[in-house]
C-alpha cells in the first residue's frame, strides 16, 4: 500500500502519545529550596499539565513516568516512553547553581533543551547535575555503559550521537521557552542542546524543560505557588498544542492521501496484469515500530515508496520494478544506505511470499 493510502488506513489504531516525565521523585529530591524542592514542583506541574491536555485534546493519550513520589531511574523513564511509541517526551525540570556561587539568588529564567552538544559550561554543568541522578540507581555503570556523569570526557560519546527528531525537538522547545516568557513571566534562558542522559535513549522528539531557579527566592515562591505552578503547565499546554497541530497523525495522513493522486497504470490493455494480480518487486529498507511521517529523514530520496504493517512494526519498501534484474540494480543503490535492505515480491501493492 502506499504510504499516504497506508497513513490514511493505519491513523485510526494510533492515538498521539504523549509522556510527560516529572524529574527526580522518591529518595532523590532534585534541587532543594528554602520553601520546596524540585521533584514536589515538576510533580505537580506534570499532573497540572496532563488534566488540561485531557480536557482540550481528549484523543491524546498520556502516559506518566510517575504519578506519585516515587523513584524511577533514567534508563527506565526513557524505556517508559518507547515501550508506549510515544510520539512526544517532555521531561519536567527546576534550575538550580552551587551553593558556593555568588549571586545565586539573583539568577532567574527558564531554559529548554533538546538533545545535542554542550556549546557552554554552563550547559554542560546542567547536563552533569541532571544525570548525577543514576549515582543513586544500583550497578549504574554497568547499565550505563560505563558512564561518568561527571567526568566531562563521558560527554564525548554525545558527539557521536546522532539524534534523527532534532529539528522537531527543537521545534517544541522553542515553542515552551516562548510560552514560559510570555505565559509564565518567566526570564529568557534560551532553548539550548546538551546532553541529557534521559533525552538520548529516547526514540521520539524529546526535550528537558527547566521551569526556573528554585535558588532565586522570588522564583522559589513562584514555583512554590498554585497560580506558579499553574501558569508553568499552561504554557507547556499552549506550545503542545502549536506542536500537536502541526504534527496531529490524524491531519497528516488526511493532509497526505487528499494530496497524493492514485497511480495509474499506463498499459490501458493491463499487459503486466496476470490473472492473480499485478507483480512486482520492490527493495525493502527499514522496519521501525513507529510509522513516519511521508517528508521524515529516513525515507528521503527514496521514491515510490510503499509501508506496510507486520504485528507492531512498520516495514518499508522503496520501488516498483517489473523485473527482479531492475529490483538488483536498485538493491545495491539502497544498500549504501540500508546494508541490511533485500528484495521482496509485491502483488497489486501488498507483498508476497516469494
Amino acid at each position: 500500500m502506499a504510504v499516504a493510502a497506508f497513513l490514511a488506513v493505519a491513523v485510526s489504531a494510533h492515538a498521539f502519545t504523549l509522556v510527560l516525565d516529572p524529574g527526580h521523585g522518591g529518595k532523590d529530591y532534585g534541587c532543594i529550596g528554602k520553601l520546596t524542592n524540585e521533584k514536589t514542583i515538576v510533580l505537580d506541574v506534570s499532573k497540572r499539565l496532563a488534566a488540561i491536555i485531557d480536557k482540550e485534546y481528549p484523543d491524546v493519550k498520556i502516559v506518566h513516568t510517575r504519578k506519585d513520589d516515587r523513584f524511577i531511574p533514567l534508563s527506565e523513564r526513557a524505556a517508559i516512553a518507547n515501550r508506549n511509541k510515544a510520539d512526544l517526551f517532555i521531561s519536567i525540570h527546576v534550575n538550580s547553581i552551587d551553593k558556593k556561587t555568588r549571586g545565586r539568588e539573583k539568577i532567574h529564567g527558564a531554559s529548554v533543551y533538546a538533545l545535542g552538544l554542550h556549546r557552554s559550561d554552563d550547559n554542560l554543568a546542567v547536563a552533569m547535575r541532571e544525570n548525577s541522578v543514576i549515582e543513586l540507581e544500583e550497578d549504574y555503570t554497568e547499565t550505563y555503559q560505563g558512564f561518568d556523569p561527571t567526568s566531562s570526557e563521558s560527554y564525548i560519546m554525545f558527539e557521536l550521537t546522532q539524534n534523527r527528531h532534532l529539528q522537531q525537538s527543537l521545534e517544541l522547545a522553542d515553542a515552551v521557552q516562548q510560552e514560559l516568557i510570555s505565559t509564565a513571566g518567566r526570564a529568557d534562558k534560551g532553548v539550548r542542546q546538551s546532553g541529557f542522559l534521559v533525552l538520548r535513549a529516547t526514540s521520539m522528539p524529546a526535550i528537558l524543560v527547566e521551569l526556573d531557579f528554585i535558588c532565586n527566592p522570588q522564583a522559589e515562591k513562584f514555583l512554590a505557588s498554585a497560580d506558579g505552578r499553574e501558569k508553568c503547565a499552561r504554557s507547556l499546554a499552549n506550545a503542545f498544542a502549536t506542536y500537536y497541530r502541526r504534527h496531529d497523525p490524524a491531519k497528516l495522513a488526511q493532509k497526505a492521501a487528499n494530496s497524493v493522486p492514485e497511480k495509474k497504470s499506463n498499459d490501458p490493455k493491463g499487459a503486466d496484469t496476470a490473472a492473480d494480480g499485478v507483480v512486482s518487486y520492490a527493495v525493502q529498507f527499514l522496519t521501525h515500530p513507529r510509522l513516519f511521517n511521508e517528508d521524515a529523514p529516513e525515507l528521503k530520496g527514496l521514491p515510490n515508496l510503499t509501508v506496510y504493517q507486520q504485528n507492531d512494526s512498520y516495514s518499508y519498501a522503496t520501488g516498483n520494478f517489473k523485473t527482479l534484474k531492475e529490483a538488483k540494480k536498485c538493491l545495491k543503490k539502497v544498500k549504501k544506505k540500508f546494508p541490511g535492505a533485500f528484495i521482496i515480491k509485491m502483488r497489486d501493492n501488498v507483498r508476497v511470499e516469494p
